[in-house]
């Protein structure tokens, strides 16, 4: 068919044989963005952006679309629930609710369709897509939880899906990829007989070129007008509340039970009407970023310009690129220039970045072969629309037998949004912060069919749940940490998310 890869007799002779190739074809339209397919696709439910809004070779190549899953999976604590949504594929409104440690059912689930790494194409070409909230650390580290979950959101929410369209932006190419067979009938997944895949890549190759004429007749609309809310964050604490919070975790350090810990506030805005895909638009505008992302959970969504990478596995390959050591953006290029070198400068934050680094290295080391862990970037600058980061990187080659859901273990949570040592730094968070962090400082990203995985850590990110958009931003607590800098830091964090609610 119509440049569909592979052709009809590879895949059915492939799949016969156990390997699974997804289809894919080129759009050949360059000024097709990510924002126009997501416009073209979000009316077939839960749709999801995964966006390089800040392109860049190694952290901003590549964006993914996705909508209409085929399965949906929800986990707190050791409940899980499975859905089919409402969809022509599906059965209306079915659920299972089952008693399962989340990440062996996630590893069964995602151990029914395996599909083959495609040379050539981008590495997110089917399988799931969500988050991972903070409080899913619980599943592996026996983390204390007094603080109050008052959102009472999942911990972990991920969309199976089997249509993704894939943007390379250093090539300025994209495709249509469609994974034939994926899509069951029943919560419990049930491999094609050898005699149906010849029909399934009927189905999914005309699923394709539908999906891809509609890509190809779609204009590119005018900009939407804001209404600008110019409403005001709410915060759930007091500044006097914020800093003595951080004067008891000074407290812990001086005793010796840390070395440094990253300390959070909430924020709330009432968003009303708004439109949180028009809030994802503008905020891209205001502060692109590397992982951002737009993602409709349903009654929960999830707008992000997160700028910090949790993991990345690509190829058996692992990297992790932590943020530690931030300043404010100047109002002058030479400005800025002046902030960068006092940040690079400063024995504190170099001191932060630097055992912090040794934490990811540390983790890393756990799942990955013995002496392959190493820096690659060492305390480079990044600078976003308010703020500039010290940022490193981190790889090491994954150990033979350890895949996607071991690496997550072993990194979960980042270590820049946690403290060092994790464990007993986490908890300290939940005795200091008054509420259970949610999705913040959780990860947004996808776990592909192929084995790979791409996740952000989530911050500068609106978590919107019945009409209230929550932002939460923290800062790292040192032995000389100042309470009062610490918390006008938090506010340099958010201004981009302020900023962006002003002119929705």
């Amino acid at each position: 068919m119509d440049q569909i890869q592979p052709t009809k007799e590879t895949f059915v002779s492939a799949a016969r044989q156990g390997k699974i190739i997804p289809l894919s074809a080129p759009i050949g339209r360059p000024d097709l963005s990510p924002l126009d397919a997501l416009a073209v696709v979000k009316h077939a439910g839960h749709p999801v952006l995964l966006e390089s809004a800040r392109v860049h070779e190694k952290i901003g190549r590549y964006s993914f679309v996705t909508a209409e899953p085929y399965l949906i999976f929800r986990s707190t604590g050791e409940t899980v629930e499975l859905s089919l949504p409402a969809t022509p594929r599906g059965k209306y409104g079915r659920r299972a609710t089952m008693n399962r440690k989340p990440l062996m059912k996630l590893r069964e689930l995602m151990a029914n369709y395996r599909t083959e790494r495609i040379p050539g194409l981008p590495p997110f070409t089917g399988g799931a897509v969500g988050f991972f909230s903070y409080d899913f650390v619980r599943q592996f580290e026996n983390v204390p939880s007094a603080a109050v979950n008052d959102l009472a959101i999942p911990e972990a929410c991920l969309l199976f899906v089997d249509l993704v369209i894939a943007f390379d932006h250093l090539q300025g190419r994209s495709w249509v990829i469609v994974n034939p067979g994926a899509r069951g009938q029943e919560i419990g997944y049930r491999r094609p007989e050898p005699d149906q895949w010849p029909g399934l890549y009927d189905e999914a190759a005309a699923r394709l070129l539908s999906l891809r004429e509609k890509l190809l007749e779609r204009r590119n609309p005018d900009p939407e007008p804001g209404k600008g809310l110019h409403r005001e964050f709410t915060p759930q604490m007091t500044r006097s509340a914020f800093e003595s919070m951080v004067r008891r975790c000074k407290e812990y350090i001086a005793a010796g039970d840390i070395y440094q810990a990253n300390l959070s506030q909430r924020f709330s805005v009432e968003l009303g009407d708004g439109d949180p895909l028009r809030l994802y638009k503008v905020l891209r505008e205001i502060n692109p970023s590397p992982f951002a992302c737009y993602c409709d959970l349903g009654d929960v969504k999830l707008v992000s310009s997160s700028p910090e990478r949790l993991i990345r596995l690509l190829d058996g390959r692992a990297d992790t690129r932590p943020i530690a050591g931030t300043r404010r953006k100047g109002g002058s290029r030479q400005e800025t220039n002046e902030l960068t070198s006092e940040l690079l400068a400063n024995e504190k934050e170099r001191a932060e970045h630097i055992m912090l680094l040794d934490l990811e290295r540390n983790d890393l080391g756990k799942v990955c072969t013995y002496g392959s862990v190493r820096v690659d970037e060492m305390m480079t600058v990044e600078d976003y629309s308010h703020v500039i980061h010290i940022v490193s990187n981190v790889s090491g080659q994954l150990a033979p037998g350890r895949g996607a859901f071991d690496l997550l273990r072993a990194v979960f949570p980042g270590g820049t949004i946690t403290g060092v040592p994790k464990v007993r730094c986490m908890e300290i968070i939940d005795e200091l912060e008054p509420v259970a962090r949610g999705p913040y400082t959780g990860s947004i990203g996808y776990i592909a069919n192929s084995g790979d995985m791409d996740l952000n850590i989530i911050i500068r990110t609106f978590v919107i749940k019945d009409g209230t958009a929550y932002v939460q931003v923290g800062a790292g607590i040192v032995a000389d940490s100042d309470p009062g800098r610490e918390y006008a830091e938090t506010l340099q964090k958010a201004e981009a998310l302020r900023r962006a609610v002003e002119v929705l």
